[in-house]
């Protein structure tokens, strides 16, 4: 087990801070200025978002079309020098056109994992990967 001040366990903690405080309820927009670098990019369903007010204004409309949208944390681990971090959720939520879905309201899931670079104690970069099919159609 890593020592608890180690590079290591402070990736482990930004990435659990933004699922569950981005992600989490109450959705604290603000907590990104803090957890993210100021040019933080990520790359998600096939787009791009660069600077961390494009990203916060990405989120915003991702919650638009997922009201409700919570994640459930399965698994966070970064490498020894604390520069990739790594996390597998699932988010759950209500269908008001996410995915370019018909919007019904009805509750939706899918599960999803993130690979953040880590630069000066804040997230830097995320690649996400997401299922799309398994829980959408339901």
């Amino acid at each position: 087990m890593p020592d608890r001040d180690s590079a290591q366990a402070v990736a482990e903690k930004l990435a659990r801070d933004f699922l569950e405080r981005v992600w989490g309820p109450g959705h604290d927009i603000a907590a990104i200025d803090e957890l993210m670098t100021p040019d933080y990019v990520i790359h998600s369903g096939g787009k791009t978002v660069r600077g961390r007010e494009a990203f916060k204004a990405w989120v915003v409309e991702f919650q638009r079309l997922m009201p409700e949208a919570v994640d459930e944390i399965l698994d966070v681990f970064a490498n020894a020098a604390g520069d990739r971090v790594c996390a597998r959720w699932i988010n759950r939520g209500r269908n008001n056109g996410v995915f370019g879905l018909p919007p019904n309201g009805r509750p939706i899931e899918f599960h999803g994992i993130s690979v953040w670079s880590v630069r000066e104690g804040r997230l830097a970069e995320c690649w996400v990967e997401r299922e799309t099919l398994r829980n959408l159609c339901a």
